[in-house]
């Protein structure tokens, strides 16, 4: 498996100061920008939207993952495409046709990812293995930051490391991921872990850097 990633989520993040907060996250040694979108409606919060998306572009060259908690979403993919999205994740259970939104993301000239609930089982992946760059396992019910780890998941991450194989699919994992869990997600199978209470935990840029290299282990 290659190197881990860490994928701080900006959902923790100091909202007033947003650019500053990515530019501080870039030098800190995060490896992806992780974007939560919500909507209200599939997950009970309302965040960002794309113009966040593409103001945020400028103050980083780093990969901004962008997590779509939000249905139905195929309308919204060309708006955080042309944002400067270089990811575009959606919920496996955010629309009735997720083999068209993965088409459709990858047809936008960026790579697709594919969300999953706590209650999801990873057999909803079958028929779409070969239209992903990316799996992304909830360990958290989506829509707050904060929460507590799910530890039944990490079967999952297991289950879907076996399924994808020798394929270039990263598996991340997104919830509750902390310095303290981190090493038994990294052995279940995930490649890039998102945390955004872990990175951003006291508001404070000068522990940053710490806070991603506690997580790297």
């Amino acid at each position: 498996m290659s190197q881990v990633l860490i994928a701080p989520s900006i959902l923790s993040a100091d909202f007033a100061r947003l650019g500053e907060e990515v530019r501080a996250i870039d030098k800190a040694g995060a490896d992806w920008i992780h974007v939560d979108v919500m909507d209200g409606h599939f997950v009970p919060n309302i965040t960002i939207g794309a113009g966040v998306v593409n103001a945020l572009r400028p103050h980083t060259d780093k990969v901004m993952d962008v997590h779509l908690m939000i249905a139905p979403c195929d309308a919204y993919l060309k708006d955080f495409a042309d944002a400067g999205a270089d990811i575009i994740t959606v919920h496996a259970e955010a629309g009735p046709h997720l083999d068209r939104s993965l088409q459709a993301i990858r047809q936008l000239g960026v790579k697709a990812g594919v969300s999953l609930n706590p209650s999801t089982p990873e057999t909803v992946l079958e028929y779409v293995m070969d239209r992903v760059d990316l799996i992304l396992v909830m360990s958290v019910n989506p829509g707050f930051g904060g929460q507590s780890f799910i530890s039944s998941q990490l079967k999952k991450i297991e289950r879907i490391r076996s399924m994808i194989g020798d394929r270039d699919i990263h598996l991340e994992v997104d919830g509750g991921v902390n310095a303290d869990n981190a090493a038994q997600v990294i052995a279940a199978g995930a490649d890039v872990l998102v945390s955004g209470s872990g990175v951003f935990a006291d508001g404070n840029p000068d522990h940053y850097q710490k806070n991603i290299q506690a997580l790297r282990g």
